[in-house]
């Protein structure tokens, strides 16, 4: 004689639950990107739409001025592009791959990335048939400039 109770609905959710609870108590949260674009840019529009893809929390910032806002963070010419995103008061120029922002928030050593210009084939500058190849460039405290990661052209 089999004397053990049949598992009902409510006893496998309560399984269930004792497992997934603790499991989403330690997902980590978005991170939040401020996003600093000039209203007619199609590109960076893109651009954020990627970043909400992968997981990231965007403040849609229209300015007026990119020129000033890039100062204010301390964007240097050479690794200007067309939008600026900061994160954790790092700023993010152009069309950065999110696994490059992620990683960022590691890097003690920097103040900022950048993928200078618009690289074709970067995330927002997608167009199909045509990827060159492309750097994340740093910037370190020092205002020396390093490589972060190379993109190869597709």
């Amino acid at each position: 004689m089999n004397t053990s109770r049949p598992r009902t609905f409510g006893g496998r959710f309560l399984l269930l639950a004792a497992f997934v609870v603790p499991l989403l108590a330690h997902a980590a949260p978005a991170t939040t990107i401020d996003v600093h674009r000039d209203a007619n840019c199609g590109c960076c529009s893109k651009w954020i739409a990627y970043l909400k893809d992968n997981g990231f929390q965007v403040n849609d910032h229209v300015e007026e001025n990119m020129s000033a806002v890039k100062a204010r963070l301390g964007v240097p010419g050479a690794l200007a592009s067309c939008h600026t995103g900061v994160v954790n008061g790092k700023f993010v120029e152009g069309h950065v791959p999110a696994q490059e922002i992620t990683e960022l928030a590691r890097r003690t050593d920097l103040v900022g990335v950048a993928a200078p210009g618009m690289p074709m084939g970067s995330p927002g500058m997608e167009v199909p048939g045509h990827a060159n190849a492309y750097q994340v460039l740093g910037l370190t405290h020092s205002g020396e400039t390093q490589v972060v990661a190379d993109y190869p052209a597709r």
